[in-house]
């Protein structure tokens, strides 16, 4: 049998294919909001304490609040809930460019991209729980992982490009209603999959049920691993996003077009990470995260240590690759570790740890630059991922413990 079937094989179950468009489109859509957002409170208020207030209204506090909203629909059909949701996102943001054509008063758009925030968290956790209950009873779980991680990629590049090309050509309130009516392609989109899994019905409260997830997380070795683990890669991975700029201009010495070279070769090397993944999501799970990481750590260790913007460059596909391939691998081990009654719960788990951690991240790769250079937060957030690769490597090789009755 070729390569190429069974990686496409998910696409013969016939519900994946609404759901992996859905994805791809969503991705495309949160990117293209973030740039719209980013701009118009800038534009508003020339203020860069306002854009950090928005990226903790977006990207933070959504991850508080997201795994109750998710425990409280995980039962109900998703026919239902995933079009409810991303029909009430695009009313959000049809909101938000009502609010941008009329003067854009920064709480009433902090507190919208906060609600936008929350159902995007709430949406891709239902949505993956989706995927796994269609695909993982036939085994195809891996394959359908990496095929939206493909879709993820590839939307997030053109989705941040198309951001600002949008609001260059139409402006920000007509960007944001190009994306508004995104959200109801998906909501409509899915509403049609009629192959989708039903209600399962449950009686316990919503709090009971976060409890829930978060018990067994605890509980499961591997699962609890996994959580504990991404969390330091995540502040590692996202301390070096505020302070790129900063690191093009003071260490490499160069201009607004250098800059846009080293961002264009992590998006290139995300795409090649996500191909290369949908060929060897068979390995070992362990391998792969434990690779992609590192690839990750040497890329940004190696950053640190250069000067030369052809270095830098390439090492940025290095840890883009890896970059297109971390993710997707601890989300597939993760849900092929969890019950299927926990599925929703558990991903949404760790989709608000995603967003939790990378405030923490932009925070210490602040610090660490106004204390010390760029180069240096590259090297201490390198250095890190590679020790914390060694550490998981090393634990591999312990015994594990006797499992608890």
């Amino acid at each position: 049998m070729s390569v190429e079937r069974p990686a496409a094989a998910p696409l013969r179950v016939r519900p994946f294919g609404h759901l992996l468009a859905g994805y791809t489109v969503n991705t495309a859509g949160d990117r293209i909001g973030v740039v719209a957002l980013a701009l118009l409170v800038y534009e508003q208020t020339r203020d860069p304490l306002a854009t950090t207030a928005l990226f903790l209204a977006a990207e933070f506090a959504p991850a508080l609040v997201s795994p109750a909203l998710t425990a409280r629909l995980d039962r109900r059909a998703p026919r239902r809930v995933l079009p409810a949701v991303y029909a009430i996102e695009a009313l959000a943001f049809g909101a938000l460019a009502l609010t941008a054509s009329g003067g854009a008063w920064l709480p009433l758009v902090l507190a919208l991209a906060f609600v936008d925030g929350v159902l995007a968290l709430t949406a891709r956790g239902l949505l993956r729980a989706t995927v796994s209950a269609v695909l993982a009873p036939g085994g195809l779980l891996r394959q359908g992982n990496a095929l939206l991680n493909v879709g993820f990629s590839l939307a997030s590049v053109a989705g941040a490009a198309g951001g600002g090309a949008l609001v260059a050509l139409i402006g920000v309130p007509s960007a944001l209603l190009v994306n508004a009516a995104s959200f109801l392609v998906i909501a409509a989109l899915l509403a049609t999959a009629a192959e989708l899994p039903g209600a399962v019905p449950h009686s316990e409260r919503a709090a009971g049920r976060v409890r829930e997830a978060l018990g067994w997380v605890r509980r499961h070795r591997i699962a609890g691993a996994l959580f504990a683990g991404e969390a330091v890669a995540l502040i590692c991975f996202t301390a070096i996003v505020p302070i790129e700029v900063v690191y093009a201009a003071e260490t490499l010495e160069t201009d607004s077009a250098g800059y846009g070279a080293l961002l264009a070769a992590w998006g290139a090397g995300i795409v090649v990470g996500s191909a290369v993944y949908v060929r060897i999501s068979r390995l070992p799970s362990a391998r792969l995260i434990l690779g992609s990481t590192l690839a990750i750590g040497v890329a940004y260790a190696g950053m640190g240590a250069t000067t030369e913007l052809a270095v830098a460059c390439a090492l940025s596909v290095l840890g883009g690759a890896g970059n297109g391939m971390q993710w997707v691998s601890v989300m597939t081990r993760l849900q092929e570790e969890t019950p299927e009654a926990l599925q929703a719960r558990v991903t949404g788990l760790l989709e608000s740890l995603g967003s939790g951690m990378t405030g923490l991240g932009f925070v210490a790769g602040g610090v660490i630059t106004a204390v010390l250079t760029p180069a240096a937060a590259f090297t201490a957030a390198g250095v890190a991922l590679m020790a914390l690769v060694a550490l998981g490597a090393v634990a591999l090789r312990l015994p594990r413990r006797p499992a608890a009755p």
